[in-house]
């Protein structure tokens, strides 16, 4: 009798927790929603400097501290937006730095500004691949909990592509999946970069680029572009630069 007991109760047991199975199959964890999921890559290839790095960093704590920042954030309700920051370098040189933040408040807002502070350089390759930035952030969307109304990569570097595929072609592949790519050039030598990453980088309704005249400049064209994306801005807004054709 205590053995017929036993396997009842191992029965039951089975049955319940493929009851459990089939009802968490059936009913999946929802995704957060948000106004917008945004990924910040950060250039960090060979020709950026231990000091230009520290500039981007304190550059992006002090953009997303900004008070005309967190007002757009609040201005979005209260599903807020998740933003998270890969540090991109040569090839396979590609890092979530920070995870995905859901910021809908001062807190959340000064917990993610601390965290980009305490972010540590994980790479300094020597070449710059641009096209290979953009498909790892892209793939970073996925399962990360989020569902946004917007997709957007935000590409900042100081220099043009030089390995893997030509930026266009992956551009193009992102933009078809409904992400939104925009950049911030670092004019660190090159004055013609803002023009190249119009033409071979931004892509997707009202993409823009934003100019900064060096490093120094990091952080005010940083807070300028958040302060844009998060607004949703429409194209030929000239206030941001150039719209993507």
């Amino acid at each position: 009798m205590a053995r017929a007991g036993r396997e009842r109760r191992a029965g039951l047991s089975l049955a319940c927790l493929g009851l459990g199975l089939a009802v968490s199959l059936a009913n999946p964890v929802r995704a957060q929603p948000v106004e917008l999921e945004l990924v910040l890559a950060v250039d960090v290839s060979v020709s950026v400097d231990p000091t230009e790095y520290a500039l981007q960093i304190a550059g992006l704590a002090y953009a997303i501290r900004d008070p005309n920042v967190q007002a757009a954030i609040a201005a979005v309700g209260n599903e807020g937006i998740a933003v998270s920051v890969i540090q991109w370098g040569e090839g396979l040189q590609q890092r979530v730095a920070i995870d995905w933040h859901h910021l809908v408040d001062s807190e959340s807002i000064e917990s993610f500004a601390r965290a980009v502070e305490r972010s540590p350089r994980h790479f300094s390759g020597n070449g710059t691949s641009i096209s290979a930035a953009m498909a790892y952030a892209a793939k970073t969307f996925e399962g990360n909990g989020f569902d946004g109304r917007r997709r957007v990569i935000d590409v900042s570097g100081d220099g043009r592509n030089n390995s893997g595929l030509v930026p266009p072609l992956v551009r193009d592949r992102l933009v078809a999946q409904g992400i939104v790519i925009n950049a911030l050039a670092i004019l660190d030598g090159d004055d013609g970069l803002g023009l190249y990453f119009q033409n071979e980088v931004i892509g997707g309704t009202a993409s823009f680029v934003v100019t900064a005249v060096g490093f120094e400049d990091f952080a005010e064209a940083m807070r300028r572009k958040l302060l844009h994306e998060i607004q949703a801005p429409v194209a030929g807004d000239p206030a941001i630069g150039e719209p993507a054709g």
